[in-house]
């Protein structure tokens, strides 16, 4: 019963000890144990496999992914990262620039600006083409000049109150639309996600009067076309108790985790701690530095299940992100099958 145990903890769990990490490697394919079915099996894999939405709001998402292997869920943090295309400033046509931010600063900048708008409304831009139309370019015109205010107190030395646009900001970004984008976009749907990002400060009489090329692009050529701020997963956690924990030590031993994970509930007059929400736990593992609580918990990680934590930085909403992320996955795996079907016909 205990070598069954065994074999189950390390199919099933990444155990954490006090000075490393077992079972971190996959074991369970296909002969590794007596005893066990470990080919893959589709019926099977669509009865375990789910996937449950924590909480979405309007710019993060977090959902389990319960079922895959962590080559799987690794492929889908990547595609997030770096193979779901966006639209960003690719080129900066700058007519006069008298601020202090050289013309190659300024145009990096604002390639890192996110644009609000729908990158599959939208075709890549063929290499060499350099005018761009209104299927693969957006255009953006940024045209600001600092002025003194007359109107400032004349011991003032706040120059908020000094200066009329000496802080060029996102909302002075201007859409022009090219061809039939008025007519197909919606006025304030083409737009830099956020109106409060600091371009650059200026002083009286320097200006910046530029023009942007927005094209369609994937992380994975440029960090500025990644749709997500962060895309990451982790293991779900498993906390059990080995032995009752009582008492003083049940206070303990909540102090040990982080806020919620453990819970004291006092049963007929005695404290007794209990596993209330292991998913809040970060794996400090400050419980080891307790030398009697350390034998009495069992820290752990369920190996196929997979915490997601999706963040946007605004320009498709999360779950938006997600469904095209899949559909690059999907599309990789066709294109594989594909090839295997034209070696087989070489053959």
């Amino acid at each position: 019963m205990a070598a069954a145990q065994a074999v189950e903890e390390m199919r099933r769990r990444v155990v954490l000890g006090e000075f490393g990490v077992r079972n971190v490697h996959t074991t369970d394919f296909p002969g590794n144990y007596s005893g066990y079915d470990d080919a893959w099996d589709q019926d099977r894999f669509e009865k375990n496999f789910r996937v449950d939405v924590v909480h979405m709001d309007e710019n993060s998402l977090e959902f389990d992914m319960v079922g895959i292997d962590a080559a799987i869920a690794n492929a889908f943090r990547r595609i997030l990262l770096a193979e779901v295309p966006t639209m960003a400033v690719e080129k900066v046509l700058v007519y006069n620039n008298t601020s202090i931010v050289q013309d190659e600063i300024l145009a990096h900048r604002l390639g890192l600006i996110p644009i609000h708008a729908d990158p599959r409304l939208f075709e890549y831009r063929n290499q060499g083409d350099e005018e761009g139309t209104e299927i693969d370019t957006l255009q953006f015109r940024l045209q600001v000049r600092c002025t003194r205010n007359p109107h400032a107190a004349k011991d003032s030395s706040d120059p908020n109150e000094l200066y009329v646009n000496h802080k060029v900001y996102t909302r002075h970004m201007t859409w022009v639309p090219l061809g039939n984008q008025a007519d197909l976009f919606p006025e304030g749907t083409i737009r830099p996600v956020h109106d409060d990002i600091l371009i650059a400060q200026l002083r009286p009489g320097q200006e910046i009067d530029l023009l942007m090329h927005c094209v369609k692009g994937i992380g994975k050529d440029h960090a500025k076309f990644s749709p997500v701020a962060t895309a990451s997963y982790r293991l779900l956690p498993d906390i059990t108790l080995l032995e009752p924990v009582e008492g003083d030590a049940a206070e303990e031993l909540s102090r040990c985790f982080s806020p919620g994970v453990i819970e004291v509930q006092e049963i007929q007059g005695t404290k007794v701690a209990r596993v209330a929400s292991p998913r809040l736990d970060t794996s400090s593992r400050e419980v080891f530095r307790n030398e009697t609580l350390k034998k009495v918990v069992r820290l752990a990680r369920v190996r196929n299940h997979y915490i997601f934590s999706v963040e946007s930085t605004g320009v498709l909403p999360p779950d938006v992100l997600v469904s095209e992320a899949i559909k690059v996955l999907m599309g990789k795996c066709r294109r594989f099958l594909d090839e295997l079907d034209a070696v087989q016909m070489d053959w």
